[in-house]
C-alpha cells in the first residue's frame, strides 16, 4: 500500500487510512494485493485467499467537516450486500462472500476488465447480458447503473459479468402487489436497463439487432434526457474541481472496482 498521505482526505471514504492488510471471511484469511479504488463513498480493494481473489468494498466511515456520514456507509453496503445475496445464483453475478463489519462488503474477483468502446465480444456476450437483465428484473429489482460501460465487466472468459449495485433497487413481492408507486419507479427503471443495454449492443455488435432494435436503442426515454441536462453539468464541475485540487487525473482510467 502506498505510504503517501492524501491531500484532501475529506473527499476519502476512509479518510487518511487504507484498506486493511488482511480480510478475514467464514472462507478463511484474505492477503491484501492492491487497491483499485477510493473515492467519496467507498474504497474498493482486492485481496488474495483460500478461496481464490476477493474484493472487498468499504463504505464511508469518516465524517465530513464535522457532520456524520458514517451512516450513508452503513446504509449503502447493507443496500448492495442485499443485492448481491438476492442476485447470487444469477449467471455474472460475482460470488457473495459476506460482510466484514458493519460497512464493508466482500465478493468473488471477476478475472477480466471494464467493457470498452473498443472491445470485440463474442457472438454470445449481449444474450447473455441481455439474459442477465432479465433475471435481476424478474426478481423485482433494477440494476440502474447500466449506463456506465465500466460496471460491465467482459471476463477472459468471454462473458459479461455486471458489479456495484450500490444504487440498484429491489421491491418485495409484497410492496409490488399492494402499492402503485413501487411498481410505476420499477418499471421506469427497468425500462432505462433495456434502453442503455441496447445501446452498448448497438455500439458494439449492431450486426446483432433488428432494425426495431436499433430504432429504440436511439430513443432515449424523456426521464433520462432530464436526468443528463441535470446531472451532467454537475458531473463536469465534480471532475473539474478534484484535478484542480490534485485528487485525479483529468483522464479517465478504467480499473475493476
Amino acid at each position: 500500500m502506498s505510504s503517501s498521505q492524501p491531500r484532501h482526505a475529506w473527499l476519502r471514504a476512509l479518510g487518511r487510512a487504507e484498506p486493511p492488510p488482511r480480510l478475514t471471511l467464514a472462507s478463511g484469511t484474505y492477503e491484501f494485493v492492491k487497491n483499485f479504488k477510493h473515492d467519496f463513498f467507498a474504497a474498493t480493494a482486492l485481496y488474495s485467499g483460500p478461496s481464490g481473489k476477493a474484493v472487498l468494498k468499504m463504505g464511508r466511515c469518516i465524517s465530513l467537516f464535522g457532520l456524520p456520514t458514517a451512516w450513508i456507509g452503513r446504509w449503502l453496503t447493507r443496500r448492495e450486500g442485499r443485492m448481491y445475496e438476492l442476485m447470487a445464483d444469477i449467471e455474472g453475478v460475482p460470488a457473495w462472500l459476506g460482510y466484514d463489519g458493519a460497512s464493508a462488503l466482500a465478493h468473488a474477483y471477476v478475472e477480466g476488465a471494464p467493457l470498452g468502446r473498443r472491445d470485440a465480444v463474442n457472438d454470445e456476450f449481449f444474450p447473455r447480458l441481455s439474459a442477465m437483465i432479465d433475471a435481476i428484473h424478474a426478481r423485482g429489482a433494477a440494476y440502474v447503473d447500466l449506463e456506465k460501460p465500466e460496471n460491465i465487466l467482459l471476463g477472459e472468459d468471454g462473458r459479461p459479468h455486471l458489479i456495484d449495485f450500490q444504487i440498484s433497487v429491489y421491491y418485495s413481492p409484497v410492496s409490488l402487489r399492494r402499492w402503485w408507486l413501487p411498481r410505476k419507479v420499477l418499471s421506469t427503471l427497468q425500462l432505462s436497463d433495456r434502453y442503455h443495454l441496447l445501446k452498448h449492443w448497438r455500439r458494439l455488435r449492431p450486426d446483432q439487432l433488428t432494425a426495431e432494435q436499433m430504432a429504440e436503442s436511439y430513443k432515449a426515454p424523456f426521464w433520462i434526457a432530464w436526468h443528463r441536462r441535470i446531472f451532467r453539468p454537475l458531473t463536469l464541475l465534480r471532475r473539474w474541481i478534484l484535478v484542480r485540487l490534485g485528487e485525479r487525473s483529468s483522464t479517465r482510467v478504467r480499473s475493476p472496482g
